[in-house]
């Protein structure tokens, strides 16, 4: 459905020279052939700004993680560091602790021009499955260097829970850009001033290299809960099978004490889900980013999966503002975070024009719009 009849106030269209591709330049670009698959490319995978991978049909279980760097392609290294292959064809187990490479349905055919960053789906960030994109002669993952013309791979990690895949599922995302489109203070303080980029109920709006993201640790809610630490022994998840799973079999609640706040201590290699303090929104013709890790905030991650499309938590497309989950994982040492601590930022780059499809409407698959604190779309709500 276009963007127009969805939105009439947005009936002139919007164009740009720079920035991230929107959905329907995406189909184009199948069309074309500048994606294209073992399959033909479906409409589910075609997001509001990016498109979803497919895992081949092989998957090989490698003995650490790797750059192929300039000079080499994947299959080169792989020559060296396979421990053994399987296939995917009828669903497989992929260990956590465990590194896998998988050759992914889609290969590319870029104009000089288009660049592409990937991101874990936020069902995959979820579940603590690293997961990140590898092309050939790559010095950086999640990275698609402009004019690239190749294969793309997924490098795949369960850090807690171990999962089934199989040919098809899709854990991870890529979105395209043309040319280096500004993410500047300036413009966020702007947007901020006439959209409302985040709402919150108390303190300042911090936007320095990014709009700052607190962690909500208060515990205002009926129960007291702040969030979830996953267990350590747990059974499989099957990344495709939606609700098919237990709370309780896989999550331990982690409460504030007495509903007053404070802080909590983040064990090393345990992993959290907690949510933010602000209520976040994306506007219609400018996606996010959130920052996965800056050591300057303290020595965790937050946040696998980073992509904020158009129209999240946008109050026409039935967000209303949309609380961030928070993937968190601390790093070596136990680390405390306090109610309110700056976690990560969310950084906003214009797209090319606005999507026809918009997070949230128009039949657009979005499990996330007006979340609080939220689990993966595998467990039963």
């Amino acid at each position: 459905m276009p963007t127009q009849s969805m939105f009439p106030e947005l009936a002139t269209p919007l164009i740009r020279s720079t920035g991230i591709l929107a959905s329907q330049t995406l189909l184009e670009m199948a069309t074309a052939g500048k994606i294209s698959s073992d399959l033909p490319i479906t409409d589910a995978q075609i997001q509001p700004a990016s498109l979803d991978l497919r895992l081949g049909a092989v998957a090989y279980r490698v003995q650490a993680s790797f750059l192929p760097g300039p000079s080499s392609t994947i299959l080169d290294k792989l020559k060296s560091l396979e421990m053994h292959q399987f296939s995917l064809t009828d669903g497989a187990v992929l260990e956590k602790g465990c590194v896998y490479i998988i050759p992914l349905q889609e290969s590319l055919n870029l104009n000089s021009g288009i660049s592409g960053t990937a991101n874990p789906k936020s069902s995959t960030g979820r579940i603590d499955v690293f997961t990140r994109l590898l092309t050939d002669f790559t010095s950086e993952f999640e990275t698609v260097p402009a004019g690239y013309q190749g294969p793309l791979y997924a490098e795949i990690s369960p850090r807690t829970f171990s999962i089934v895949v199989r040919e098809g599922s899709t854990l991870n995302q890529v979105r395209f850009r043309r040319g280096t489109p500004p993410a500047a203070d300036a413009t966020m303080r702007r947007l901020q001033a006439t959209e409302g980029l985040i709402n919150k109920n108390d303190g300042p709006i911090d936007i320095k290299n990014g709009v700052a993201i607190s962690v909500d640790l208060s515990g205002k809610t009926e129960n007291n809960l702040v969030g979830y630490k996953a267990k350590q022994h747990t059974s499989l998840i099957d990344v495709d099978k939606v609700g098919a799973c237990q709370i309780n079999d896989y999550w331990d609640p982690v409460y504030t004490s007495s509903g007053k706040g404070g802080g909590l201590i983040l064990n090393p290699d345990e992993f959290y889900i907690l949510m933010s303090k602000e209520f976040v929104t994306v506007p219609l013709d400018y996606a996010a980013e959130m920052r996965a890790y800056d050591t300057k905030v303290g020595e965790f991650r937050v946040h696998y999966a980073g992509f904020f499309d158009p129209g999240f938590g946008h109050a026409e497309s039935g967000g209303q503002g949309t609380r961030a989950v928070l993937e968190v994982r601390s790093h070596d040492v136990p680390f405390l975070i306090e109610d309110g601590q700056t976690v990560c930022r969310l950084i906003y780059e214009q797209m090319t024009q606005i999507p026809e499809k918009i997070y949230g409407a128009g039949g657009v698959g979005s499990n996330y719009q007006g979340q609080a604190l939220k689990l993966s779309k595998h467990f039963q709500s």
